[in-house]
């Protein structure tokens, strides 16, 4: 792991959570596919899909292998196929129903990149961030960061983060979350990150 000095607050550390908000405002779309483990809980495997203005769409590989659940900014209703899509059942939830919260206690409807960058910004004001630094996740350049909360400051449960972003686009490639007491929460993998990815057509009806 990466030894650096915790409570810098030169430009680049300022700078670099902004730049990443600001590029990922410029993205139509993404898909990843998300391997998160808990420090608790087994391994998930998801193939995540996201569009503006905030379609998502989750392709379950491990576990629950088949479902599908896709989330309609407009009607702010979650759809489930929890065998398939077009499989019966298909069930109408809204984004915090417990059924389809994370481990972690998230939604659905805030499980975008975009809703983790609020909340390191959020938490980087409460507390500080390192300098960034050269780091490498799965072959692609990055720049890596920790950010924690003063004291006993938390966001969503996380006390620090620490965070390898893709050096050209900004879009982090792999994310590690604490608690109070540094131990780990929660590691996500998203290093097969494509941004602006084109989708079909009805990719992200329901």
């Amino acid at each position: 792991m990466l030894a650096l000095a915790l409570g810098a607050t030169g430009p680049a550390a300022a700078d670099l959570l902004h730049d990443a908000q600001a590029r990922f405002r410029t993205l139509e779309s993404y898909r990843v596919t998300l391997r998160s483990r808990a420090a608790d809980g087994q391994p998930q495997v998801i193939v995540y899909a996201y569009r503006k203005p905030g379609w998502i769409r989750m392709d379950f590989v491990e576990p629950h292998r088949g479902a599908v659940i896709i989330y309609d900014p407009a009607t702010r209703r979650v759809h489930l196929w929890p065998f398939g899509k077009d499989h019966f059942p298909r069930l109408n939830l809204a984004p915090d129903n417990p059924l389809i919260r994370s481990a972690g206690g998230h939604s659905v409807d805030h499980s975008d990149v975009g809703a983790l960058l609020a909340k390191l910004i959020e938490l980087r004001a409460q507390g500080a961030m390192t300098d960034p630094a050269d780091a490498a996740i799965a072959e692609r350049p990055a720049r890596y960061v920790e950010i924690t909360g003063a004291s006993a400051a938390k966001v969503d449960g996380v006390h620090r983060y620490r965070l390898w972003f893709e050096q050209g686009s900004l879009f982090p490639l792999k994310v590690q979350s604490y608690d109070t007491a540094l131990e780990l929460i929660e590691t996500v993998d998203m290093s097969d990150a494509e941004l602006d990815p084109v989708f079909p057509e009805h990719f992200f009806t329901p």
